[in-house]
């Protein structure tokens, strides 16, 4: 099998894209660049491709299939940067990975507390040399109820954790998992009775903007949003104006909307141009981080692991459990 890797990370994913290549006797292209339309023409010749978070619009895709490329595989949970839909009309197919979801379960209750105990105020105080107390006393996890959207793996492993911190949980999903032992709430119910909400689901057409003004209005005064999946699932518009009435208490946020062509990229020279991150960035109540949840060595190693074997699998006409379209 004849692999194309776009967007090679030299500094850590190189050497598992080697390893994993060489175990897996498949023969491998790499390039450091992220995929585009000027360099598409580098993956002619070889079957498949493994991209990162770099949009793939309907044209590359048409190019790619014309250049007989049999799959896109993302090197990502999420694969809403890619025009899958129009992969599905053409006949493109289209997988995406898993990795261990203590990684992002992790992260997540780690904003969880960050938000609570007001981190980003002490930590900005202290960098002054500014120790005072006033305005920075914070709260408990264990009496917060926490709302779980989402229970997929990740969104099962931040239940279990948060079960460990003694907290009240709740949990949404379209499809309920025998393996989560806390009550599902139907998610009108769960906006008004969660003080903390916390997102773990696929970005999807349906669920788009799922966290706007009305949702928001139907929270407890104060309430805790922490995302850790997609930026699109929340209103940024809305989010804001609540966190400015202070209707949102504060935010733990590894994703914004947006961000693509912007996360992983040094712009330190750059204008950005993204208003709402600014203004999110600016907001003492607000902790942003560049989608870094998933970022451990394990599951870098898990993402190009299993993107290699996604292949394989479509290779050998087996069942493929990451293929999405």
């Amino acid at each position: 099998m004849k692999l194309f890797a776009y967007g090679c990370r030299e500094f850590d994913e190189e050497a598992f894209f080697l390893k994993h290549a060489e175990e897996l006797n498949v023969e491998l292209g790499i390039s450091r660049e992220p995929v585009s339309m000027e360099n598409a023409v580098l993956a002619r010749g070889y079957d498949y491709i493994s991209i990162l978070t770099t949009p793939v619009p309907a044209e590359l895709v048409d190019r790619f299939r014309e250049m007989g490329v049999r799959m896109i595989s993302t090197r990502t949970i999420g694969y809403d940067h890619i025009d899958y839909h129009h992969a599905k009309e053409v006949g493109m197919k289209v997988s995406n990975v898993s990795y261990t979801p203590e990684c992002v379960a992790d992260y997540t209750v780690m904003l969880m507390l960050m938000s609570i105990r007001k981190m980003k105020r002490i930590m900005q105080r202290a960098s002054i040399n500014d120790f005072t107390l006033q305005g920075i006393n914070g709260g408990l996890l264990p009496e917060r109820t926490v709302g779980v959207i989402g229970t997929g793996r990740i969104g099962r492993a931040v239940i279990r954790d948060l079960k460990g911190f003694g907290c009240k949980v709740y949990a949404y999903d379209l499809y309920k998992s025998d393996q989560v032992d806390v009550e599902y709430l139907p998610l009108e119910e769960l906006f008004t009775r969660c003080d903390l909400i916390t997102l773990h689901m696929p970005l999807t057409d349906e669920n788009f903007h799922m966290i706007d003004r009305k949702a928001i209005e139907k929270m407890p005064d104060g309430v805790i949003l922490i995302n850790t999946a997609r930026g699109g699932l929340i209103d940024s518009d809305a989010m804001i104006e609540g966190l400015e009435s202070g209707k949102i208490g504060a935010c733990g946020l590894d994703v914004v909307e947006d961000e693509f062509q912007m996360y992983y990229f040094d712009r330190r020279s750059d204008v950005v141009g993204n208003r709402r991150l600014s203004i999110l960035r600016d907001m003492p109540n607000v902790v942003v981080t560049p989608h870094m949840a998933f970022y451990t060595d394990r599951s870098v190693s898990d993402m190009v692991h299993n993107s290699i074997l996604s292949c394989l699998y479509d290779d050998r006409g087996e069942k493929n459990p990451w293929q999405v379209v």
